[in-house]
């Protein structure tokens, strides 16, 4: 099984290129599945997650062209409204499917879909709006079976600002008749990219970004060009890769507002951080550790609070700094797998429910770690970058999940790391 192995104690330096966001590019991939004519993606990283995408819209009907980060969707067969185990299994993400298929023809069937072990992740949210906007629901033989041939607008209030739910029924309502509302939304980047895309493709969509997003349904969408956001959290996970070496790196391609709430922390810490042509297409944040970092509690929530998928990464940078870090996670209930691993290492952390406190030692030693989820797996690296002696990180698959050209990127920055099959 593939493994990488870190030297650590090397302080990382240089510049990176921040990838095309994965959270972004799924939902923008599945909505070409809204309209028969050619849609383009730009800056879409070369991602498993994404080679899953990329089959499941194949089986589907689509006709996939791929280069050099780029995605050419085209009309290719007709299609077959069903989306089954052995490609939904793969990813969490094969979710969002349910809004666009529903929307376009009418029904659809999918096999409940798989991802990361960080805790349950139900749909019962997605579901409930696809309820609302008309459509009947039935589970049979592990498939959700979906049937809605005229989707009409409807008030919705989502009982917790999912992400996925929210990509969903921006997908189905697009083609709803009527005005569609939808209340306490997800406000994360992702979902402003999505609606980028649906608004280029024809919808009419407003709002997002903020908690309340209003749809005037068209009768069709049709295709178009769209370049993907930068990746937040592979950003995020640089950042703070800089700071746990205590190193000084620039990271190139990416979008500072996206990354506020990391930013404010790392600030706390004591990291130097700095946006260089902010808001410009070739912006860039810098950042460099020059003195002992300083504990800095946090708390994940939605957007635009601390991220879930960099309290892992986080978890590990505060291992070595003097005193006690207090980490809470509200988004998922299993989300600290990566404890007893960080532990191996020789990190003190105990874990209490949702809470985490992190008592700093001196130095984290090298060891066999296993990953057990994609950014528990950034967190063994990040881990292995600073400790003594070698490390050995087992089952990187999860990182292929969503980290692009890992090894390389930390190579460039002088780190010495490597794959080993």
């Amino acid at each position: 099984m593939k493994k990488l192995i870190l030297e650590g104690g090397t302080r990382l330096r240089g510049t990176v290129k921040i990838s095309g966001s994965k959270n972004s590019a799924l939902p923008c991939l599945f909505a070409t599945l809204l309209t028969d004519e050619k849609c383009v993606l730009e800056n879409v990283p070369n991602l498993m997650d994404i080679d899953s995408s990329c089959l499941l819209l194949e089986h589907l009907g689509k006709k996939i062209i791929r280069e050099n980060g780029k995605i050419t969707v085209l009309h290719g067969r007709k299609t077959d409204p069903v989306a089954p185990y052995n490609l939904v299994s793969r990813m969490r993400a094969s979710a969002l499917v349910l809004g666009p298929l529903l929307s376009r023809y009418g029904s659809v069937a999918a096999s409940l879909p798989g991802g990361c072990a960080i805790g349950n992740r139900p749909i019962d949210i997605h579901l409930d709006g696809l309820k609302a906007l008309g459509a009947r629901s039935k589970f049979s033989q592990g498939m959700v079976r979906l049937k809605g041939i005229k989707l009409s607008g409807s008030m919705i209030h989502l009982k917790f600002p999912s992400v996925g739910a929210t990509e969903n029924l921006l997908m189905a309502a697009v083609l709803a008749r009527g005005k569609t509302v939808i209340h306490n939304v997800a406000r994360e980047p992702e979902i402003v990219d999505l609606a980028d895309l649906l608004n280029k493709m024809g919808a009419n969509i407003q709002g997002a970004g903020s908690k309340t997003i209003t749809i005037i349904g068209k009768t069709s969408l049709h295709g178009t060009v769209h370049k993907v956001i930068p990746d937040r959290i592979e950003a995020a996970t640089y950042l703070i890769a800089a700071a746990a070496t205590r190193g000084k790196i620039e990271l190139e391609g990416t979008c500072a507002d996206h990354l506020h709430s990391v930013m404010d922390a790392l600030s706390k810490a004591g990291a130097i951080l700095q946006v260089l042509n902010p808001g410009g297409s070739d912006e860039k944040i810098s950042c460099e550790v020059k003195k002992p970092l300083k504990p800095v509690n946090i708390i994940t929530e939605v957007f635009p609070g601390f991220p879930t998928d960099v309290q892992a990464q986080w978890m590990a940078l505060m291992c070595t700094v003097k005193g006690k870090t207090l980490i809470k996670e509200t988004i998922f209930e299993n989300r600290f797998l990566h404890a007893a691993e960080l532990r191996r290492m020789g990190a003190q952390i105990e874990i209490s429910g949702r809470q985490a406190v992190i008592t700093g030692v001196s130095k984290l030693s090298g060891a066999d770690v296993m990953v057990s989820d994609l950014r528990a797996g950034a967190a063994m690296i990040v881990a292995g970058l600073m400790a003594r002696g070698r490390t050995g990180v087992n089952r990187i698959y999860h990182l292929d999940r969503g980290y692009e050209d890992m090894e390389i990127k930390f190579s460039k920055l002088g780190a010495d790391i490597r794959r080993r099959k």
